[in-house]
């Protein structure tokens, strides 16, 4: 899931600034002051809110499917069940609201971006621990609000925090302030991933039924309660530095001005290639999206535990994601972008194969770290050279507006076709589903060597 929002559009034409005379000789700094900036108050701030950011993430996706397959629910559901990830897709709806609109005397209390960011943590641990005290096996409703709650809370979440983040710190520092956020928000993955099951594990009673709900309550109370150290930095942090938006004179204004603007410029820019290069926004993680949904409800039914499939796909996957991630900037430098997306676009395709391959085999667990490692070290290759060509597509003018837009589109359509994944599986069974996810990505292939060509 790497984060842009909606913001005021610089000038098309902005004055150039006055040409200064620099020292000939500017003092360099060492290496030891150059980390220095990691132990600043901005980026420990920022390391804090990067793991809120974080936590929430999985358990509605991952960390939830695993639950909700232990407790007997069937596949179908829990793939139409993976819809509440389209909150994420359309938080832009709503990102100008945020950046906007003040929240009753929250507002006058923290400032514009505190209040949001403490109102959205508000909202995900309420959802959490209503959803630690509910039963999915005697009341699936209810839990299913929840994490619909959660998802909502988290992406607005999202969009405050940005703003803060950009808010927060000069130019110079940015970089630093998103690496800590990165750092923590990938420790808040481990944490909610193979943390929340190495819990529910833990807290099992031996010898009892393989389903404890105690033991899932336990586990995502932990989780609500892990939001602490996000919402006690939210409150002792200061407000930026107030950014003064003028107000627009009607909603048409503001609809323009934030929606149409950005998408009017790029269409006006591509023309019609603008339709191929959407195209391939909208499908170029299918195959893994698809894929990704039924994973957990996979391993369960091959027998794998929750101490197995926490220690090699929530730890070791997510190590493995940030190589690929690393492998894929690094040949993105050397080969060029467009190629290294068709390498990306490949790897996903082939590497769900393996996953069919380990549907033949069954619990084994050499062979899940086989093919774990392979899924991941190509995901975080696809994603490294993806989030390079959408950054590119962007005008400098409507850079986080359009980001944000492509970024959300490229997750409406996938999660939309991964909700009928469960129904596929039951009906054709996990082999024919891996292989199928597979196939959704050759035509993904023709639209990179598509796109590749537009000049």
């Amino acid at each position: 899931m790497q984060r842009y929002y909606s913001r005021m559009n610089a000038p098309s034409n902005p004055p150039l600034p006055k040409p200064t005379i620099q020292p000939a000789t500017s003092p360099q700094l060492t290496w030891g002051q150059t980390l220095r900036v990691y132990l600043e108050p901005a980026s420990l701030r920022m390391l804090s809110l990067g793991f809120s950011a974080g936590l929430p993430l999985l358990l509605v996706f991952g960390t939830l499917s695993f639950w909700l397959r232990e407790a007997g629910i069937d596949r179908t559901t829990i793939g139409f069940l993976s819809w509440v990830g389209l909150a994420y897709g359309f938080k832009w709806v709503w990102s100008p609201l945020v950046d906007r609109m003040p929240i009753p005397v929250l507002t006058r209390l923290l400032g514009r971006r505190r209040s949001w960011l403490l109102a959205s943590q508000a909202v995900i641990m309420g959802a959490l621990v209503v959803m630690a005290t509910t039963d999915p096996k005697l009341a699936l409703a209810p839990v299913v609000w929840c994490a619909l709650l959660v998802a909502f809370g988290s992406a607005t979440q999202d969009i405050a925090l940005d703003a803060f983040r950009i808010e927060s710190a000069d130019t110079q520092h940015q970089a630093a302030l998103a690496a800590t956020y990165q750092t923590g928000y990938r420790l808040a993955m481990i944490w909610a991933g193979a943390g929340a099951l190495w819990i529910a594990a833990r807290s099992e009673v031996p010898n009892a039924a393989l389903y404890q709900q105690g033991a899932w309550q336990t586990a995502y109370l932990v989780m609500a309660a892990s939001m602490l150290p996000g919402v006690l930095t939210v409150l002792f942090s200061s407000e930026p530095a107030l950014r003064v938006v003028p107000p627009a004179q009607n909603a048409g204004e503001w609809l323009r001005s934030a929606l149409v603007e950005p998408f009017a410029e790029f269409i006006g820019r591509y023309r019609w290639q603008a339709a191929l290069v959407l195209g391939l926004i909208a499908t170029y993680r299918i195959s893994d999206v698809v894929m990704g949904i039924m994973a957990n409800p996979f391993y369960v039914d091959m027998g794998f535990t929750k101490d197995e499939v926490a220690a090699v796909t929530k730890v070791y996957g997510v190590v493995m994601t940030l190589v690929g991630a690393f492998v894929g900037g690094a040949l993105a430098m050397r080969m060029g972008v467009m190629r290294v997306l068709m390498l990306g676009a490949a790897l996903s395709a082939a590497t769900n194969l393996l996953f069919a391959w380990l549907a033949g085999v069954g619990h084994d667990v050499t062979a899940l770290i086989f093919v774990v490692s392979a899924d991941n070290l190509a995901s975080g290759i696809a994603s490294a050279a993806f989030i390079a060509y959408l950054s590119s597509l962007t005008n400098v003018n409507y850079s986080a507006t359009q980001y944000a837009l492509f970024s959300s589109m490229m997750l409406l359509l996938p999660k939309f076709v991964a909700g009928y994944s469960g129904m596929f599986v039951d009906a054709f069974g996990y082999a024919n589903f891996f292989t199928a996810t597979s196939v959704l990505g050759v035509p993904v292939l023709l639209l990179v060597w598509l796109a590749s060509r537009i000049k």
